[in-house]
């Protein structure tokens, strides 16, 4: 029984998949490890620590545990879809990180606006992507 034929060119693309899958896979496994992470801190924080929490540093906590969970729940997909990115959890992941920073960096009205504003574009990015036009799914 022999393996099939396959070109130069086939053989550097599935190498450069391999490649590519094993990244992801340490990837994901190493997110996982953070997200473990952040989920015991925010439980110490929340339920054990005596010292007072502002609002703003817990929401951050939230803000980066769910980072954490989209960039996995990327992975997921991209295994799920035949090696696919959708671009909507990349636009998911964005707009969850320019409201972390809207949340921790408001420092002048023009940046809260400039923010605002991108936010604004990626949640009209996500219609389109959402419209049968654009979805794949």
């Amino acid at each position: 029984m022999s393996l099939p034929s396959r070109s130069p060119a086939e053989w550097i693309a599935y190498g450069l998949q391999s490649v590519l899958n094993l990244g992801l896979l340490s990837l994901g496994l190493i997110l996982m490890v953070f997200l473990g992470k952040e989920t015991l801190h925010l439980t110490y924080v929340l339920f054990i620590n005596s010292e007072q929490v502002t609002k703003y540093q817990l929401v951050e906590g939230l803000l980066v545990w769910f980072l954490y969970f989209e960039f996995i729940a990327l992975i997921v997909k991209y295994f799920q879809s035949g090696y696919h990115f959708p671009l909507r959890y990349f636009v998911y992941i964005g707009i969850t990180a320019i409201v972390r920073l809207i949340i921790i960096s408001h420092e002048t009205p023009e940046e809260v606006l400039v923010y605002s504003g991108a936010l604004l574009l990626l949640v009209v990015t996500l219609w389109l992507c959402n419209t049968s036009l654009l979805k794949r799914e």
